[in-house]
């Protein structure tokens, strides 16, 4: 493996992270909005994941390198919380809003998780970059 691969596995990782930081942002920035019905209320948002791993055979074409990629980001599906509010302009003929269900304390950890690992990349890009430069000056002395 390529000494310069690690920066490329690394970036993708910050990239997926990045795209994990921002849906929790979304989801934290819309926690506390409402709705009329039920259908038109906020949807929290995941993204998901996916390891690409390097073929060990190789083909005489290009490659996959191994990484980390968003397959894609999902709605989740939990139904929307019901709360009497019948002085709010968005509420139904009963008095009802529907707020999404966002959980602020699992966005939160989720958050500071993606946080994390995305330092854990950075930090694994310097360790990579300090190596090579020491390889380099392997030779100087």
């Amino acid at each position: 493996m390529s000494s310069f691969k690690a920066f490329d596995i690394a970036g993708s990782g910050m990239a997926a992270q990045s795209v994990r930081l921002n849906t929790t942002a979304s989801n934290l920035a819309n926690a506390d909005s409402v709705s009329g019905t039920a259908a038109g209320v906020y949807k929290p948002r995941h993204p998901i994941f996916e390891a690409v791993r390097a073929q060990l055979a190789t083909t005489g074409t290009s490659q996959p390198q191994p990484a980390v990629r968003v397959r894609g980001i999902y709605e989740s599906t939990a139904p929307a919380s019901q709360r009497y509010e019948p002085g709010n302009p968005l509420a139904d003929a009963n008095g009802y809003v529907f707020a999404p269900a966002v959980n602020v304390v699992e966005e939160m950890v989720n958050m500071i998780s993606a946080s994390r690992s995305y330092q854990n990349n950075v930090e694994v890009m310097n360790t990579s970059k300090d190596l090579l430069l020491a390889t380099l000056r392997l030779g100087q002395g």
